[in-house]
């Protein structure tokens, strides 16, 4: 996809080893019947990473990838314990590749957020959301970063479970490959920029 080669401008000492990788865990369920769902599209913006050739494969806890850029490794993660048990693999992989707690960041749906609407933050609450409830209990912070991709709340008192676990509306469906690629522009920049630039370049845009 055109956001995979993008460039950043800007010069970067350097640094340690460890300091030079990123864990991007997107969250969702694994299974057909979640396929395209809304409370999958953690999984659905790591997966356009396949355009340029990054392959998964199955590990402990998760499908892992590694995409190497410009001298930095993002560890890719869809996690296979389903979203509500998220901690387990984000905690495994976070002790098993040595990374920094700074360098997470977890892509997950937002209920509160207008479709295809972005936001970045460097920690906060859960927002309800059940996956980063128990991230943030296996970890025993709520100190890292995530990225929340707006999925609108166009349901009736009561079916909020349904909502989320539906599929996108045509005219969602249209505009969700650029929303994607835009979310995939924001974990480059937190990766190579850091996330309060990346906060400034992208959020409320």
């Amino acid at each position: 996809m055109f956001w995979i080669d993008r460039l950043f401008p800007g010069r970067f000492s350097p640094v340690s080893d460890q300091t030079m990788k990123y864990l991007i865990t997107g969250l969702g369920n694994i299974g057909e019947e979640y396929r395209n769902t809304r409370h999958n599209i953690g999984f659905n913006i790591l997966d356009a990473w396949k355009a340029s050739n990054v392959v998964f494969e199955e590990m402990r806890y998760g499908s892992l990838a590694t995409f190497k850029l410009k001298g930095r490794t993002l560890i890719l993660l869809k996690p296979n314990t389903f979203v509500n048990l998220s901690g387990k693999a984000v905690n495994y992989w976070l002790q098993k590749e040595n990374i920094p707690l700074e360098n997470l960041l977890v892509v997950s749906d937002d209920l509160a957020l207008p479709f295809g609407s972005l936001r970045l933050r460097p920690f906060g609450s859960d927002g309800g959301h059940n996956g980063l409830k128990n991230i943030d209990a296996v970890l025993g912070t709520q100190q890292y970063a995530r990225l929340r991709f707006g999925i609108g709340s166009r349901f009736p008192k009561g079916a909020q479970i349904d909502f989320v676990l539906s599929t996108w509306e045509k005219d969602e469906a249209d505009l969700l490959g650029e929303r994607i690629g835009k979310a995939g522009e924001i974990i480059q920049s937190f990766a190579l920029q850091g996330v309060q630039k990346t906060m400034n370049l992208f959020n409320n845009k």
